[in-house]
């Protein structure tokens, strides 16, 4: 599976999927924490012991562990990465599949490209680097080191095209 595209300086790292049974645990997970507790607080009411504070401290938990989840889940499952490439500055932004982060925009002048090596050694697999000596971007996606090291080849050829 290639995990990137670049076309017109920007570039699309995409994440690699995890296995179907997971992504099932994780989703079911995530609605769960969604919909128990509010349908225990129905429950609790409709049963007569009326309604306390404590629901909405319970409903407030598990809603925030649930979007957390949530976003994991999604991650796995359509997580992309954006990086647009300009001479002085680079956007990144992350798509979930459902909602996408807040672009960030940071300046560089004169990017370098390089990897690091993510997870077991023997998996050899890293993540893109770029960085400048104003700042440094890191990838989240994880890539083979192989993918990694074509993907760096073009992005240098890219540069030298560009300037």
């Amino acid at each position: 599976m290639q995990q990137f595209t670049f076309i017109r300086n920007t570039l699309h790292l995409k994440v690699k999927k995890s296995s179907l049974v997971v992504r099932i645990i994780m989703f079911s997970l995530a609605f769960s924490f969604f919909i128990f507790p509010v349908l225990g607080v129905i429950a609790g009411v409709l049963s007569g012991s009326g309604f306390y504070f404590g629901y909405l401290i319970g409903i407030g938990v598990f809603s925030l562990m649930g979007f957390y989840l949530l976003r994991l889940s999604l991650w796995n499952t359509y997580g992309e990465e954006t990086i647009e490439i300009f001479k002085d500055h680079i956007i990144y932004e992350a798509d979930y599949g459902w909602f996408k982060d807040a672009k960030r925009e940071i300046m560089i002048t004169s990017p370098k490209y390089s990897f690091k090596s993510a997870g077991y050694e023997e998996d050899h697999e890293g993540i893109l680097l770029i960085t400048s000596e104003e700042s440094q971007i890191e990838s989240v996606v994880k890539m083979p080191t192989v993918m990694l090291e074509e993907l760096i080849l073009i992005l240098e050829k890219s540069k030298v095209e560009n300037y």
